[in-house]
């Protein structure tokens, strides 16, 4: 068994209000969660309305597969969220 985790560190510059950047976080989770099986929280930067780290994690029978899923959920981010995107790490723990 595999656990992937894709974490993505996330900056809002015209954000003003914490209700903004929660705005843009719901809108990501939803997108990613409507399209492949995974879990997500916010994880990191809670009280900063310009920044936040999301973590996406699924549990596989094989690393290829869960590559293959955090790759679809990088690549989606990448498609309709380019602008906010400052960093995204990839990392598999095998069980």
């Amino acid at each position: 068994m595999v656990l992937g985790i894709l974490i993505v560190e996330l900056f809002f510059p015209e954000n003003g209000s914490l209700k903004e950047k929660r705005y843009y976080i719901r809108s990501m989770k939803d997108k990613v969660k409507s399209s492949f099986n995974v879990s997500v929280a916010e994880v990191d930067h809670h009280d900063l309305w310009q920044r936040s780290s999301l973590a996406f994690v699924c549990v596989a029978g094989e690393k290829s597969i869960a590559e293959s899923t955090l790759s679809g959920v990088k690549k989606l981010l990448d498609r309709h969220y380019p602008e906010f995107l400052l960093e995204l790490k990839m990392e598999f723990l095998k069980l």
